[in-house]
């Protein structure tokens, strides 16, 4: 079962439209989907949202810490709630996948994502849950950082959104349902 959801973004509103900030989107899409009010939790250097999916109450994160230092947010509340690995679904950005396409997996490597980096090593592990919306990739020759700290085209604002939407549409059966059930519905999306 999932307590928190943790999405992954930058703060401050010059990034707040960028592809890196894929996280952030679905977080504030559940926020709206299913109601309660953000509130900012100095002690998790974070964002805080509560809300209540399948029955039961879950924490939405956002860690109001650049992308970098997410790991910081995470790991505080984590360890103050006891939040068990298994229970933790990270959401963040994919370079490796086309725009638009959503897939879930657990464990693995952070494939250069500094999030995610920065959250394996305050957790001392890798073995949570990671919803990633793919982005796509810069074309060649042109820099990744530019790429996933602007804003996408109209095309890809639609594709990423869709996906975004595609993904809240499991995140109840997530929450009350077996993760390898829910897993193979989302990577059919």
């Amino acid at each position: 079962m999932i307590k928190l959801v943790v999405g992954l973004g930058n703060p401050g509103a010059e990034y707040e439209k960028t592809r890196h900030n894929a996280g952030f989107l679905f977080v504030d899409a559940l926020q709206a989907k299913y109601g309660g009010n953000w509130l900012f939790e100095d002690k998790f250097k974070g964002f805080v949202c509560r809300v209540q999916l399948g029955g039961s109450n879950i924490m939405l994160l956002k860690p109001s810490l650049f992308m970098n230092r997410s790991g910081y947010s995470v790991s505080k509340l984590v360890g103050f709630y006891k939040i068990l690995p298994e229970e933790l679904l990270v959401v963040h950005d994919e370079l490796d996948f086309d725009a638009g396409i959503v897939k879930l997996k657990t464990g693995g490597g952070h494939a250069g994502h500094n999030g995610l980096r920065d959250i394996m090593v305050s957790l001392s592990g890798n073995e949570f849950h990671r919803l990633r919306i793919g982005i796509g990739r810069p074309l060649s020759g042109k820099s990744v950082s530019n790429y996933v700290l602007s804003v996408p085209s109209m095309e890809g604002k639609i594709a990423i959104d869709n996906a975004i939407d595609g993904a809240i549409s499991y995140v109840e059966q997530l929450v009350i349902a077996d993760i390898e059930t829910v897993k193979n519905k989302i990577n059919s999306l």
